[in-house]
């Protein structure tokens, strides 16, 4: 019974009982053969069914003959990749060409020889088995590129965090409190995603500013707050130009996510939703984060403090439906800030 169930699927296909009944006989000690005797059964077969690896599909049928069949199943995503073999007493040059055009791989001529039967199916099997490994092959490896590509922002993003911050985990705090807020505004799962990668570049500019300013335990003169400012034009300077949505995204963030509601931030000095919601989600998690941490210069803030700080910048410094949507998930945010907490080692990402 495994051994069956292990073998190649076949969908014949054929409005004749008689037909049906020589093919099965032909076929069936090497390959689980399934029939249809018209076009929509068959339909109904790839729909519900496990999908059959080759179909035998005749072409002349009442209702819906098999080239019909033929082009709804190469319409359908799931369906179209299967070989279809047309087997026919039309063979003639214009109907194998009707049939290569809509998507038949083959013609097999009624009345059929076994032989041939057999050698077309073999063959075609063996070409659509070397096409799905190398379509497996292939996603596996966009997946290994894509997996790769992700942990290089991730990781220069900690490269610029190493200069203020010991072990890096802000980013991956940042990431994840921006990915609720994102899902709280109705992003979709992958919009999200991208948000959380995105933001974990937010800083990337602090790799151009000197460590004398980066590292001062004290307030930092006017002149001295000029120049940490850059990093917002560094860090979209770093990212640039590319058509990845991700690092469309990422540079965005790094522009803009020191922009207030009222105007007062900067680079741009861009006022309420002309600030690109990307950068006023950083906004509100890079503040509670900063906050809520210690940092070299100054002590961790309480939650009640912080919460407060929100309330009395809500609609100054940041967008007033964010902090809602901030009060609303703040459970599941402190949850982050614990789970990506400084005092845990790297085994806890």
């Amino acid at each position: 019974m495994a051994e069956a169930l292990s073998r190649p699927t076949v969908l014949v296909v054929d409005d004749s009982p008689e037909n049906i009944d020589v093919l099965k006989a032909i076929l069936e000690k090497d390959y689980k053969v399934k029939v249809a005797l018209n076009g929509a059964k068959a339909l109904q077969i790839v729909e519900n069914q496990e999908l059959p690896d080759i179909i035998l599909l005749d072409i002349i049928m009442p209702e819906m003959d098999g080239l019909e069949v033929c082009r709804r199943l190469k319409s359908n995503i799931k369906t179209r990749k299967i070989p279809v073999i047309f087997v026919t007493t039309k063979g003639e040059p214009i109907d194998e060409e009707k049939g290569f055009e809509i998507g038949a791989v083959d013609y097999i001529a009624k009345p059929i020889s076994p032989a041939i039967v057999k050698a077309r199916i073999k063959t075609h099997l063996s070409l659509y088995d070397q096409s799905r490994l190398l379509e497996e092959k292939v996603r596996e490896r966009t997946a290994e590129l894509e997996e790769t590509r992700l942990e290089i922002i991730r990781r220069l993003g900690i490269a610029a965090e190493f200069k203020d911050n010991e072990t890096g985990m802000h980013i991956y705090r940042i990431g994840h409190i921006s990915r609720i807020l994102g899902l709280s505004v109705n992003m979709s799962e992958y919009d999200a995603d991208v948000l959380m990668q995105a933001a974990t570049m937010h800083d990337v500019g602090k790799i151009g500013i000197p460590d004398k300013i980066l590292l001062k335990p004290a307030r930092l003169t006017a002149r001295e707050m000029k120049i940490m400012q850059k990093h917002t034009i560094i860090g979209s300077r770093i990212i640039g130009e590319h058509p990845s949505i991700l690092l469309k995204t990422a540079k965005t963030i790094a522009l803009t996510h020191h922009e207030k509601w009222d105007g007062g931030g900067y680079p741009l000095g861009l006022k309420k939703t002309d600030i690109p919601l990307g950068g006023r989600i950083v906004a509100i998690a890079d503040v509670f984060d900063a906050l809520i941490n210690k940092r070299h210069y100054k002590d961790a803030w309480t939650l009640e403090r912080v919460l407060e700080y929100f309330h009395e910048n809500k609609e100054k410094h940041f967008d007033p439906d964010l902090v809602d949507l901030f009060f609303e998930n703040k459970d599941k945010i402190l949850q982050i800030s614990k789970k990506y907490s400084d005092f845990k080692n790297d085994e806890s990402k």
